[in-house]
């Protein structure tokens, strides 16, 4: 064998090298050719810039037919979820994105139980999950979880409303917030300032829990460490949506005309979107990893120690089906498990009560 042949290979000679240096290269390949998944929320009273937010960050058109109601049909109309997915390609990688708005949020004269449905929603998508995965094919196992939830919160009051409260309360342990300041172009930065102190205070004094940037290791470099600075600095983030360009000192820009000037959405100076963005993108593994780790696995535990429906099933034997058959017997053999499971929760729960 020649040795141009063998160029590619690490050398016999190198001494103290295994070859598993190269394991990281093997998951990128492997990530970019399978592509990525991510399910973001939306939620926000009507007329707060959500859509055309979205459709600006992702630099796509969600909602291409969008009807919006009037104030009569708002009054009366309940929330409902509408999920949109796009298959987003940028350089090679592959997203499949879904966005779940939810039209009619706080648009009803009684908003009391406005965000039953969302609850309902975000808990049907972990019991999906939960069901493809103790099922017998588990290769191909579509995440519609819920990764992250844009909360936009009014920028004319002076804080939170009861509603925003109520709903974070409800839905923190369920899914990582995100709370975001619609139209932010409407307050001066003084004014901006003020109501984002404002909103954390109301939030730590409510016990509410947002979603917190991971702590920087110390192997981290400087910029990574000053970025993540400055998006902490920044929640709950102010943004401004617009999907017009526009050219601004011979310069093409993503912004809103006024009569006293140009707001350039992609200006850090003029509002949080790049901060938002940058947020979204650099910590969407992160997010994923908390629904995962941390609720999901509270939801699995809770339903695992309340008790899972027995799967539905044909128990009659089927002579000439054996692959049938062997189906039933895994079946089984997972609900003899789930039962042992549930006994040694109920037995550890029963300890800790004693304990106590």
């Amino acid at each position: 064998m020649s040795n141009e042949s063998v160029k590619n290979f690490p050398s016999i000679e190198t001494p103290g090298y295994v070859g598993f240096a190269n394991l990281p290269n093997q998951v990128h390949r492997k990530s970019v050719k399978k592509g990525f998944e991510f399910t973001l929320m939306v939620v926000g009273e009507s007329g707060l810039g959500k859509s055309t937010l979205v459709n600006a960050l992702f630099l796509t058109d969600l909602y291409p037919e969008r009807v919006v109601p009037d104030a009569i049909e708002k009054s009366n109309q309940t929330v409902k979820l509408e999920p949109s997915t796009v298959e987003i390609e940028e350089r090679g990688v592959k997203l499949r994105l879904t966005v779940v708005d939810t039209p009619g949020f706080g648009d009803a004269i009684d908003n009391t139980d406005c965000f039953t449905e969302i609850i309902r929603y975000i808990d049907e998508q972990f019991e999906r999950f939960l069901r493809d995965e103790s099922g017998l094919n588990r290769k191909n196992i579509m995440d519609n979880r819920i990764h992250c939830c844009f909360y936009f919160i009014s920028p004319f009051g002076h804080g939170l409303k009861p509603l925003d409260i109520e709903f974070m309360k409800q839905l923190h342990n369920k899914v990582n917030i995100v709370p975001v300041i619609a139209k932010a172009d409407v307050l001066t930065r003084k004014e901006m300032q003020k109501l984002k102190k404002t909103i954390l205070d109301e939030i730590a004094a409510n016990g509410i829990r947002i979603y917190s940037l991971p702590e920087c290791d110390s192997d981290e470099d400087e910029e990574y460490k000053e970025q993540v600075k400055q998006l902490k600095q920044a929640v709950p983030f102010a943004v401004c949506g617009a999907n017009t360009l526009m050219e601004v000192r011979g310069r093409k820009v993503r912004g809103r005309l006024y009569p006293w000037g140009v707001v350039e959405v992609e200006n850090p100076e003029h509002c949080d979107f790049i901060k938002l963005r940058t947020m979204l993108i650099t910590h969407m593994q992160d997010l994923q990893e908390i629904t995962q780790q941390v609720h999901y696995e509270n939801y699995r535990s809770e339903r695992l120690a309340k008790g899972v429906p027995a799967v539905k099933r044909n128990t009659l034997i089927d002579e000439k089906n054996p692959a049938a058959n062997d189906k039933d017997r895994i079946l089984l053999e997972k609900e003899a498990e789930l039962k042992r499971m549930q006994e040694m929760l109920a037995a550890m729960q029963a300890k800790m009560q004693q304990q106590q």
